[in-house]
């Protein structure tokens, strides 16, 4: 008899364990939705991933034109950078809710208002702290978050600190005591010279930053830096260097970074044609760690016959394998980003799709005008990407399309 009851209970137990797993889903079963932001406009699209497809279903309206955004872990909250551009008067952050079964955005507290144009946003690895990064001048600011999701007041820094020329990005190390701000100078004129690039690496606890390095090698002349992600398992950092076209490795040390890159590549098929406008854009790892993927972009205009038209260039998404021993970078391929200018690009893992926003509508000199677009493609075992379809976007005048992210959505 008491074998019979043990017998009945491990059914039980098993059953009830069943029963929590069915309750508890994966995160593959998540609703999944893009955000696409053109001019003051946030949009939503509701993702199929099995046919790869994509479906506006509502917008916000922010007050002037969303430069950058960056969910919440929780994926609740969305925080929305928006600004009326480097000589403009009014820039801020927005919070918004997030509808956990139609994707749809809702205000959520009260906006602040920051005092430069912000290139950048992100969140500290426990979410108590929102990082903004400036670009003229280059500079940065952190704000408390409270623990309801909303923004609050920014923390005031003890001590100046080395910010560089032109930041363009601001990320934090997931061991939540170090930060970088890339910094990415200014490349030479007819009537300036070049602006030297930079890491700013600080230390970080509680919301205060302290100087710890600065990374330029060269003293910062051919060294564009432009964006970086950390590895997610290996102590590397990788980064692209915006107008030299090329992808790079550091090792991270602690709470530090070597300032030697152990490797770094070309991101070019054709580096010998590149034209003055082609450059880098974003650069993401996958999650798994194997593949790190960039933007090639170029979206320069000449003037033809009195026509002015593309320029020519490269528009793709560079796909690397990374060796998991060395971190050394392989390229898969490069695949036509589906239009021109991919500023950024998005991906999720779980439904094996990889987003490019190209930003830019150009005409080029057959006539033919191309449009902004969301091109989508399909992830292989291997990383490598099969495009699937894209949708043109309409920009406006004066308007690109400016960011989009991919973000599945917890109840």
């Amino acid at each position: 008899m008491r074998r019979v009851a043990s017998a009945f209970a491990l059914v039980m137990l098993v059953a009830a364990i069943a029963m929590h797993a069915q309750a508890r889903p994966s995160s593959a079963t998540l609703p999944l939705f893009l955000y696409a932001a053109v001019g003051p406009e946030l949009s939503t699209y509701a993702v199929h991933a099995a046919e790869g497809s994509l479906r506006k279903t509502s917008s916000a309206t922010l007050p002037f034109a969303v430069q950058y955004v960056w969910p919440h872990p929780s994926t609740k909250f969305l925080y929305v950078a928006w600004s009326n551009g480097m000589q403009g008067d009014r820039h801020g952050i927005n919070a918004y809710r997030v509808d956990p079964v139609t994707g749809a955005l809702s205000p959520h507290g009260a906006p602040i208002e920051i005092r430069h144009r912000p290139v950048h946003l992100t969140l500290d690895a426990n979410a108590t702290h929102v990082l903004v990064a400036y670009n003229n001048p280059s500079s940065l600011s952190v704000h408390t978050l409270n623990a309801d999701g909303t923004l609050g007041a920014e923390v005031k820094q003890p001590a100046p600190l080395d910010q560089g020329i032109y930041g363009h990005q601001i990320r934090v190390h997931p061991s939540n005591t170090m930060v970088v701000l890339v910094t990415r100078g200014n490349g030479p004129t007819a009537t300036r010279p070049e602006d030297p690039g930079a890491l700013k690496v600080y230390g970080y606890k509680n919301g205060i930053l302290t100087n710890r390095q600065s990374i330029a090698p060269n003293g910062g002349f051919g060294f564009q830096s432009r964006h970086l992600d950390f590895h997610p398992t290996l102590p590397l950092m990788y980064l692209n260097l915006e107008r030299q076209n090329q992808l790079q490795v550091y090792r991270v040390k602690g709470d530090a970074i070597d300032p030697h890159a152990v490797f770094t590549r070309n991101t070019l098929d054709h580096p010998e044609t590149s034209k003055p406008a082609q450059m880098t854009g974003a650069i993401h790892i996958h999650p798994n760690g194997r593949v790190v993927y960039l933007s090639n972009r170029a979206s320069g205009t000449q003037v033809v016959d009195g026509k002015t038209v593309w320029e020519g260039g490269e528009n793709t998404i560079g796909v690397y394998a990374i060796d998991q021993k060395t971190g050394e970078p392989t390229r898969l391929q490069n695949i036509d980003s589906g239009g021109m200018h991919a500023r950024t690009f998005t991906l999720d893992s779980d439904a094996g799709l990889l987003v490019a926003a190209n930003q830019n509508a150009v005409t080029k000199a057959d006539g033919t005008r191309v449009s902004a677009s969301l091109a989508v493609f399909r992830i292989g075992s291997t990383g490598a990407l099969t495009f699937l379809r894209k949708y043109d976007v309409e920009t406006g005048r004066g308007d690109t399309l400016m960011w989009a992210g991919l973000l599945r959505v917890r109840n």
